[in-house]
């Protein structure tokens, strides 16, 4: 959990015309001020990372990576001291290749440098990006920078994009992903937008049974960054967003702005109990179980044999529509009972229910519902481990 600068940011680096929001260590600061300031520290965001446009065009006589001058005149060590002075880690970004995505020093060739540097530099997470480098050459270049991490001896958690850029050509091996990497991109950028949303689910849902196995403690699939808290999403989007961010026990890694945040967006990324089922320490991904009538269903199994349970309405006119809690596949494990919490759109406990209740959810337009269901007295388990299932109705 924490704050990623990318989707708000980009590549901005005029600091001249633009110092509140260009890409320089006053911006990292702040976040991490503001991290501590605003709850979000206490709540559990604790990465404050940066992404692409930090460094020099050039490395240093000692061929190491460098922080532009203009902009980060500290250098990176001070910002990592400085963030770790809030009691909250430092992530960097780097690339596979020759190049990054935005055409700074990339780490071929430079693998240990690069991460002794970085090991050096007190870092705590790399997001290792994966352009201008043959796709051929992937595997074994994040396999080299893993190695070359581990080597250091500093605990690094180690943010891959492996897959995201082997797909277009085969099926990634997601054994050896997952036994190099922290947590891994599969999929496009994540944009402000409803749209680009909706893809990510629609890409994960549809390779689910190749993925979701893959994921656990230790290893976790990254459907990207939170855009929570900016302009291109209702506030019924946004809760939809987080609410299957945790099914799919994503990385909650923000990009926003906290500086100037608006309340209720604040409120959502803060949600304990939606945090709760993201950080539920059973660590199963969560997966589409059902589709049909504009609707979606999508279940998380949690520790001590609960449910998580998001309904989302993918219809974008009219107004709220009812959605029969009997129609979640898994609904069964309230046979003889079970108590139903509602935390999306708004906090309520349901009280018991039985495998015939009639209750209805009303679901808002490209809104969710989120909700936990607890067997009582252990009456019916949900099985912890993934079943593909996905039914019509």
């Amino acid at each position: 959990m924490g704050w990623l600068h990318w989707e708000r940011f980009m590549c901005n680096t005029d600091c001249d015309t633009d110092p509140d929001n260009c890409i320089s260590e006053r911006l990292y600061m702040q976040m991490a001020d503001m991290m501590v300031k605003d709850g979000w520290k206490e709540a559990g965001y604790e990465y404050v990372c940066i992404d692409d446009c930090w460094p020099s065009y050039q490395r240093d006589a000692r061929g190491r990576l460098q922080a532009d001058p203009k902009r980060f005149p500290g250098g990176i060590k001070k910002l990592a001291d400085y963030v770790h002075s809030k009691g909250l880690k430092l992530g960097i970004y780097a690339d596979v290749g020759e190049k990054t995505c935005a055409g700074y020093p990339g780490s071929l060739g430079y693998y240990e440098t690069d991460a002794q540097t970085f090991a050096d530099w007190d870092v705590d997470l790399l997001k290792f990006d994966g352009c201008n480098l043959k796709w051929t050459l992937l595997g074994d270049g994040y396999i080299k920078m893993s190695e070359a991490l581990n080597k250091t001896g500093r605990s690094i958690l180690y943010s891959c994009e492996w897959p995201l850029y082997e797909w277009p050509f085969q099926k990634p091996n997601y054994t050896a992903i997952r036994e190099t990497c922290n947590h891994w991109r599969n999929f496009n950028d994540v944009f402000d937008s409803w749209n680009s949303i909706k893809s990510i689910l629609d890409w994960t849902a549809s390779h689910q049974d190749i993925i979701v196995p893959s994921a656990g403690p230790g290893g976790w699939n990254d459907p990207d960054m939170l855009v929570i808290g900016n302009f291109g999403l209702s506030h019924d989007q946004q809760e939809s967003q987080m609410a299957l961010w945790a099914i799919m026990a994503a990385p909650l890694l923000m990009s926003n702005d906290l500086r100037d945040i608006c309340p209720r967006s604040k409120d959502l990324l803060q949600n304990r109990r939606i945090i709760e089922i993201s950080q539920d320490p059973l660590g199963k991904q969560g997966h589409r179980s059902a589709k049909g009538n504009h609707f979606e269903v999508w279940e998380r199994p949690l520790s001590k044999n609960r449910l998580a349970v998001a309904v989302l309405n993918l219809q974008e006119i009219g107004g709220p529509r009812g959605f029969a809690i009997s129609g979640v596949p898994s609904w069964k494990v309230c046979d003889p009972q079970c108590n139903v919490t509602l935390i999306l759109p708004q906090y309520k406990e349901m009280g018991v229910q039985t495998k015939e209740s009639k209750l209805i959810l009303k679901v808002n337009p490209s809104g969710t519902a989120l909700l936990t269901v607890t067997p009582i007295n252990d009456f019916g388990r949900y099985p912890n481990d993934y079943v593909k299932l996905c039914v019509t109705f």
